[in-house]
């Protein structure tokens, strides 16, 4: 066996496929967020910000409830047919949300959006199409993707309601939903066969460990709180702007378009540095510290024009390292056998998360004024703080999968030990029956080579 360093081209087609269903899917979820909250407020019972929040943030607790299911049941009736009925379902809801009289009919339509919870599924397709020692690579594009998506609706998003109307958008939304199950359908390669990767799907056995894990549950609850507070922030945001700035919201992509840029522009060597020198969590526990800064300086700001549009400036550079650095933390603290089981849980976390801060942010800014959204922003990312600041420091180690074949039970652990012995690895986990070896290895100065010839060999 031969461990290439290159994608195949199946492999690569794969992999920029399903990130592309996702980009998808996610820029049809984000293009909204600019704008809905105005909208929604010309909606018969949109004078309730309560609902307006909840409209928001109701997509969250279906993708919550569902996505796990989902990559079970894909287990059992095949990946693509789950993807197909999940857009399905994601195309109806934007239909729904499109034709919607009043706001609880919006709120439905979010919902039924959010019950097309693919992310799991796909996930599990991506890795029956690509080799272990390439899954990470993969799963990094699909990373990179969702966040190009939530950047260009920031700027996007605006223009379109200026043109198309909010109607419009989750019009747009469901023909990229379609247009996502076209590529599925076309140019997402059958899988040879299909069967349980536990460093993508959960283990339902391990779930009870890793929510038992402390250090994993930080993790959790930071992803729960930064999504909290971002969606709770779009609920009023819109509405400062145009006040305080007298800008119209079709113009409002002049203020987010910079700010995402040059938050980028922070977030890229922010990263860097703390991988390469071996500082994520300094670099983690400072870009928690500065969102507690956003939250609270924007309670102080939130009459100001400028005031917001610097705060925001804060506010997505911490954004951006956080969501960047969190699942490469979820991966240097689990253990390689529950890796996919913790990105399970955080993604759930992240997905309640956005229904909180929606629900949170409209009920607050409906009965205790637009500065309190604020400070319930503050208040979770404080306590974010304090944990994040207690959390073991992550070890400077990264994953590497490999496909070692079918093995005996007494062959796994030999080579389990071997593998243990070689210089710079520190955990191994050998799964016989998928035929898979998952490694933690230092970043720097581990033995590839001897890894290499072990695996190759099967002993």
């Amino acid at each position: 066996m031969q461990i290439s360093d290159q994608m195949t081209p199946i492999e690569l087609r794969a992999s920029v496929g399903l990130a592309g269903i996702f980009g998808l899917r996610m820029l049809g979820m984000f293009l909204i967020l600019p704008v809905f909250a105005i909208y929604a407020h010309g909606l018969p019972g949109g004078d309730n910000q309560t609902l307006v929040g909840l409209a928001l943030g109701a997509y969250g607790l279906t993708q919550a409830m569902l996505q796990l299911p989902f990559g079970m049941a894909s287990d059992r009736w095949g990946r693509k047919r789950v993807i197909y009925f999940g857009l399905l379902l994601f195309v109806i809801g934007s239909f729904v949300a499109a034709s919607a009289n009043d706001i609880a009919m919006v709120i439905v339509g979010r919902s039924i959006q959010g019950a097309g919870a693919i992310s799991a599924a796909v996930t599990a397709l991506l890795a029956d199409l690509t080799r272990e020692e390439h899954r990470t690579k993969a799963m990094s594009m699909i990373g990179a993707t969702i966040g190009l998506a939530f950047a260009a609706s920031m700027a996007l998003g605006p223009l379109l309601y200026q043109v198309i109307g909010v109607p419009g958008i989750f019009e747009l939304t469901g023909v990229l939903a379609l247009a996502a199950m076209g590529v599925v359908y076309a140019f997402i390669p059958d899988p040879k066969a299909s069967h349980f990767h536990s460093d993508a799907e959960v283990v339902p056995a391990r779930l009870r460990d890793v929510l038992r894990d402390g250090q994993l549950l930080r993790l959790n609850f930071g992803i729960f709180a930064l999504h909290a507070a971002q969606m709770a922030m779009f609920v009023v945001i819109p509405f400062a702007l145009r006040e305080t700035g007298n800008l119209p919201e079709a113009q409002h992509w002049k203020i987010y378009l910079p700010v995402m840029l040059c938050a980028f522009a922070f977030m890229v060597p922010a990263i860097i540095y703390g991988e390469k020198k071996a500082k994520l969590k300094p670099v983690f526990v400072s870009a928690v510290a500065l969102l507690l800064l956003s939250q609270l300086m924007m309670t102080a700001l939130i009459q100001s024009f400028w005031g917001i549009v610097m705060m925001l400036l804060l506010f997505f550079i911490a954004f951006n390292i956080l969501e960047a650095s969190l699942p490469s933390l979820i991966s240097k603290l689990a253990p390689a056998r529950s890796k996919g089981t913790a990105m399970g849980v955080y993604n759930t976390a992240q997905s309640l998360g956005l229904f909180v801060g929606g629900v949170a942010g409209g009920f607050l800014s409906h009965y205790a004024g637009r500065s309190s959204v604020f400070a319930f922003g503050g208040a979770i990312s404080a306590l974010w703080l304090v944990l994040a600041a207690n959390m073991k420091t992550p070890p400077a180690v990264r994953t590497r999968m490999f496909h070692i074949g079918p093995m005996s039970a007494e062959a796994a652990r030999e080579l389990s030990r071997r593998l243990l012995g070689l210089d710079g690895v520190t955990e191994v986990n050998v799964d016989p029956e998928e035929g898979s070896a998952y490694l933690k290895v230092e970043m720097a100065g581990w033995d590839e080579e001897g890894v290499t010839k072990l695996i190759e060999g099967g002993m």
